[in-house]
């Protein structure tokens, strides 16, 4: 009977008996069909002939506005609703709208709680089913993914290729409001609330408000649970984030990701990384500082050989030896000509200008 096919396990009602068949595989965790080149399983045929095109290359739907190409097309469709602008699908609760009907059905489970996904290992529930496969690597230790550039290892494809725009300085998505780009989508969408004031992750223990669910939860289990799940087996301390657990954990294996391009330094923290750059920066202020003040004093402070050390080091690149004053001389320099004077003034003129440019 129409609309009466019933999921003994979810509730769910189907139309016709294959469909319920197929849905039925998503409990079970039973995968017929399965790739014979890399042994990935799927729950139905289709999606193991898309997944095919991964290993063949195939990417026979390509949007005409901006030649990016996809193995399938109800990707297409969804791509081309970023040139549209169009977001059919929206969520009654909290007026968010989507791109894909897909993207809309996991957004609701915020609201809902639903996590239907529940890892065996250790009880952990999931909104998606790609989030538990992920979060099985953990277990098993399985990291797929290796970046060939640095050797980090990622247990997730998006992970990946979002840490590979970190060499290649990628950050494809701008925000429209203050011109600041991001690596990812949801950074920029997380971004926006910055400017919008939205914070749609309430705790309902406190009514604290939070523009991101991951900061929610942590501050659930920080704050009012004290749950702290992630635990270094090497010296048995916990933590309430697994971003927390990972920087620990370096400092038992020694691992210094972030690296200073600048002077080599390297560092097992990103925030680490981010303060240091800081007194380059401020390095680099001070020196411009100091140029800036040169070029304010007079023509004979200018010509002095205590002015910027990198101001110096440039002109003795510039002005032929023959024409410049020995600085380190033993006795008394003998006093510059004019014309010493006009040359080495001109010279430091233009290397200001460059450096104020």
């Amino acid at each position: 009977m129409e609309g009466k096919l019933t999921c003994d396990q979810c509730g769910k009602t189907f139309t016709q008996a294959s469909t319920l068949r197929t849905h039925l595989h998503i409990h079970s965790r039973e995968r017929p069909y399965s790739c014979e080149e890399c042994g990935k399983a799927f729950i139905r045929k289709e999606v193991l002939k898309i997944h095919q095109r991964t290993h063949s290359g195939e990417r026979p739907y390509d949007c005409k506005q901006c030649g990016k190409t996809f193995t399938h097309m109800s990707a297409l469709k969804a791509h081309l609703r970023i040139h549209s602008g169009e977001r059919p699908y929206d969520c009654k609760q909290c007026g968010k709208t989507f791109t894909h009907m897909s993207n809309l059905k996991k957004h609701l489970r915020i609201h809902s709680g639903e996590k239907p996904y529940g890892c065996e290992k250790c009880g952990k529930t999931f909104t998606e089913m790609r989030s538990l496969k992920a979060h099985l690597r953990i277990h098993s230790g399985e990291s797929p993914y290796d970046c060939k550039q640095c050797g980090k290892t990622f247990t997730h494809m998006h992970h990946f290729k979002t840490h590979l725009r970190i060499h290649s300085g990628q950050r494809p998505y701008h925000c429209e409001q203050c011109g600041k780009t991001f690596t990812q989508m949801s950074n920029l969408q997380t971004h926006l609330r910055v400017h919008s004031g939205e914070r749609p992750y309430y705790c309902e223990q406190c009514g604290k408000t939070f523009t991101q669910m991951s900061n929610l939860k942590t501050h659930l289990r920080h704050i009012h649970s004290g749950e702290r799940p992630y635990h270094c087996e090497q010296c048995e301390k916990t933590f309430t984030h697994v971003n927390l657990f990972k920087a620990h954990v370096r400092i038992h294996s020694g691992e210094r990701p972030y690296h200073c391009c600048q002077c080599g330094k390297n560092y097992t923290q990103m925030n680490g990384l981010k303060a240091h750059l800081r007194i380059h920066r401020r390095e680099t202020q001070r020196n411009s500082l100091s140029v800036t003040n040169v070029n304010k004093d007079s023509c004979h402070t200018l010509l002095s050989p205590t002015i910027n050390t990198d101001v110096n080091h440039r002109l003795d690149q510039t002005v032929p030896q023959h024409q410049m004053t020995t600085r380190n001389a033993v006795s008394e320099p003998a006093a510059p000509t004019s014309s010493d004077k006009s040359i080495k003034l001109k010279n430091l003129q233009i290397w200001l200008h460059r450096v104020q440019m």
